[in-house]
């Protein structure tokens, strides 16, 4: 199967008439679907699928990573220009309340638009939901995780904050690709609880600077070499450019950046 993979919208671009924003949105192609993974912060993505003359209106599957703002804040503009992709989402991300404190205390609560019952595709568990296409869901967490998690919570029934433990973060898994979302949970957890061979893994990383030690990112840099030797790894929007460079170091032409506008082709 020959894939094609386009960033609408991330943090970083190498285009001046890509505009960016702290969010993230690629549209993937396949011989049988068109997924839009994620959908920014606002209607970014949008604008920057007109710039690149890509299509939106015949997206088949519209894929939310998890519940946060910079992820599904585009969804309700999505949903004006298509009327026929199914939307997949784990209800635990329609129905919690997520906030950080990195920098200061605010909600980063995606507002969920109202979705026909005959497009909503909820997911809790890992399952195949078309053909080719299978989600990742309630990844244990057996291997080191961001520590940049601890500034993200979620009310809770009683109105306390409690530290989110990502049950709401699915991933995507099509032919060889694996697409991460955030990797709250973990990129090697993330790896671990994915049944298929992963050729090519794309996504933030959710490992931001100034969080993991230098030691730390070489260590993960070489488990990820040594275990996935022949994964190629695409990475921006939550990965922090000294962490870039650190794991680079370790794993040179595994590691790729991408930002607005890069195309990947991808297939056997």
């Amino acid at each position: 199967m020959v894939m094609k993979w386009t960033v609408l919208v991330d943090n970083r671009t190498n285009d001046s008439a890509l505009a960016t924003e702290h969010g993230l949105s690629i549209l993937l192609e396949t011989e049988e679907h068109r997924i839009l993974l994620d959908t920014g912060a606002s209607d970014m993505f949008i604008r920057n699928a007109e710039c690149l003359g890509v299509d939106l209106s015949t997206v088949d599957h519209v894929f939310i990573s998890h519940g946060h703002s910079d992820h599904a804040g585009g969804l309700p503009y999505f949903l004006e220009i298509n009327k026929t992709a199914k939307m997949v989402v784990s209800p635990d991300a329609i129905s919690g309340k997520f906030y950080s404190k990195h920098h200061y205390p605010h909600s980063i609560t995606a507002e969920w638009p109202v979705v026909d019952s005959g497009r909503l595709l909820l997911v809790n568990e890992t399952r195949t939901i078309a053909n080719g296409i299978h989600v990742i869901a309630h990844i244990p967490k057996t291997h080191p995780i961001s520590k940049a998690n601890q500034n993200l919570f979620v009310l809770n029934a009683n109105g306390d904050f409690i530290h989110d433990d990502f049950r709401h973060e699915l991933a995507l898994y099509v032919d060889g690709l694996l697409f991460t979302g955030c990797a709250h949970s973990g990129l090697e957890n993330i790896l671990a609880a994915c049944p298929y061979p992963v050729k090519m893994v794309v996504g933030g990383f959710h490992l931001l600077d100034g969080y993991e030690t230098q030691e730390e990112l070489l260590a993960l840099a070489h488990r990820l070499s040594i275990y996935y030797p022949h994964t190629q790894f695409y990475t921006s929007h939550c990965t922090g450019d000294s962490v870039f460079m650190t794991m680079q170091s370790v794993m040179t032409d595994q590691m790729h950046a991408f930002s607005c506008g890069t195309i990947v082709e991808f297939g056997r």
